[in-house]
């Protein structure tokens, strides 16, 4: 996922829609977002009409347009969709956890797994984002931020259990972290050599340790 920067005077760009309370309609605009994200990682965002979408989802293409204004709102769609469920299967795994730094692990663990194990979702994530427009960058800033708040959250609150250095910025922490499985599941999806991911995640978790925890932590 990409790190991004917004500028304050274009948030005018773009404007979410709601998503419908009607369960048949919430059904409908879901198959259309599970469309999505296997059409845009199959023909890459540019390359692929919102025809292609409708096909997928066994809907006319004129369907896609009583959700969606436009491809690039569904794109946006697509990630916040995922990246909330992504945000919100943590939130629910960390309430269990005996310490912040227990926390970073789950959050580690399970964004590496739940891409580990969805190259289409992966390809979304790591491909097809990149190569977006600065409205689309913009629509998908909220969850995001969201996202890095969680890991940047999970610092601070470990610095103040004495768990994670004192002396780290949490900051620059957070990018560490993020960055570390940022870059590891990157270089998976565009390997040609066939591999599991998840072997890299125990690697991370070690490196990491060995920088962020305090040596209280460690006993």
């Amino acid at each position: 996922m990409p790190f991004m920067k917004t500028d304050p005077q274009k948030k005018a760009l773009f404007k979410p829609r709601r998503v419908p309370d009607d369960p048949r309609k919430r059904a409908k605009y879901m198959a259309i977002i599970d469309a999505a994200l296997e059409a845009f990682s199959e023909y890459g965002y540019h390359d692929c009409p919102v025809a292609k979408i409708a096909r997928k989802a066994n809907v006319a293409d004129g369907t896609i347009y009583l959700y969606f204004a436009n491809k690039e709102e569904v794109l946006i769609s697509v990630f916040q969709e995922k990246i909330n469920r992504l945000i919100t299967d943590i939130e629910n795994l960390t309430k269990t956890c005996s310490n912040a730094w227990e926390k970073i692990e789950v959050l580690i663990r399970y964004h590496m797994t739940a891409l580990g194990n969805d190259r289409v979702l992966a390809n979304f994530f790591q491909i097809q984002l990149r190569q977006s427009s600065s409205n689309i960058r913009l629509g998908i800033a909220t969850p995001l931020k969201k996202f890095y708040g969680l890991i940047e959250g999970y610092v601070r609150e470990g610095q103040r259990e004495g768990v994670i250095e004192k002396t780290v910025n949490a900051n620059i922490a957070r990018k560490f972290i993020f960055g570390s499985i940022d870059e590891v599941i990157s270089c998976w999806v565009l390997s040609r050599r066939q591999y599991d991911v998840k072997e890299r995640i125990d690697d991370i978790i070690y490196i990491l340790r060995r920088a962020l925890v305090s040596e209280t932590g460690n006993r």
